[in-house]
């Protein structure tokens, strides 16, 4: 089986590459970027082609079996996305896995959730055997805030006070890998969380034991979050991620009753907490810091 992996390079993808590695399962990657795809693993085929450029595409799905296929945030997703089933359905792709996002009510409004329906509409309408995964708010997203939580001792993100059932990446690209290779998830939806509800208070608190020093919760005023950001992020961005914070100080985005035991079909165990990862990301922190000095 020839697998094509669409956003390969980030953590996830770089996950389901391995994991499919590790199974045996022939790996092609697609990238827009010659330079990223002379970086993967040995024995993986790399290919140039381009979401946007639609007439780019045949050649990265000639000969392969199965998708997985993950979009990065970005104002054209949606159309990258139909672009991308579109050209599957023609190369007469015989198993995908689409990434898209926890989808709660009313998370809708959320720009970089609602630009994920379309695509999920078309994966279920090409007639391809499908499996879609909706991930929480991913634990690795706090990977890029290293320097605020060790320098600081702050932790900047606005979760709010309802809470959040984040999700460790790595379980969602396991969880990936056993749907392109297992049967019995064709047509299957899975919402993937981790085993924890986890506020921006709890997340301070759980980076305090580790990081060396204590850490506090930055709070939910979005208009400071945004004015620290305002340098580092694109304008449509912040935008965006005010939205989501927005939403989950009202709402959270919680594990509704019946997800937690579902996703065990397809990780085929139980999901990993928060507090192991960030007591080996502050490990890493710490030898990172110590190679500094």
């Amino acid at each position: 089986m020839k697998t094509l992996v669409i956003g390969s390079t980030g953590t996830v993808g770089s996950a389901v590459v391995q994991g499919l590695i590790d199974k045996g399962v022939t790996v092609r990657c697609m990238s827009r970027s010659l330079h990223k795809i002379s970086h993967l693993p040995s024995g993986v085929e790399g290919i140039v082609a381009d979401l946007d450029r639609p007439h780019t595409l045949r050649d990265a799905f000639n000969g392969v079996d199965s998708l997985f296929l993950l979009m990065p945030v970005n104002p054209n997703e949606t159309a990258q996305g139909l672009h991308a089933v579109s050209e599957a359905k023609a190369a007469g792709i015989s198993r995908m896995v689409y990434l898209s996002a926890a989808m709660p009510p009313g998370s809708d409004i959320i720009p970089h959730f609602r630009s994920k329906l379309p695509v999920e509409d078309a994966v279920k309408a090409s007639g391809i055997p499908a499996t879609i995964l909706r991930p929480n708010n991913f634990f690795q997203n706090d990977q890029p805030i290293a320097g605020v939580i060790m320098g600081f001792g702050v932790y900047p993100t606005p979760l709010g006070n309802i809470g959040l059932n984040r999700v460790d990446a790595l379980d969602v690209a396991e969880a990936a890998v056993n749907a392109l290779t297992q049967q019995g998830h064709e047509g299957q939806t899975y919402s993937l969380h981790g085993p924890d509800v986890l506020t921006g208070m709890d997340a301070a608190r759980i980076y305090s034991r580790y990081a060396g020093r204590d850490v506090r919760y930055a709070g939910d005023d979005l208009e400071v979050w945004e004015r620290h950001v305002r340098n580092m992020l694109p304008s449509w961005l912040i935008r965006d991620l005010l939205v989501m914070y927005q939403y989950f100080q009202d709402h959270g985005m919680i594990a509704p009753g019946g997800d937690l035991e579902k996703q065990n079909l397809v990780l085929g165990r139980e999901p990993r907490h928060f507090v192991k990862f960030v007591e080996e990301l502050c490990r890493e922190w710490k030898k990172s810091l110590a190679c500094a000095a």
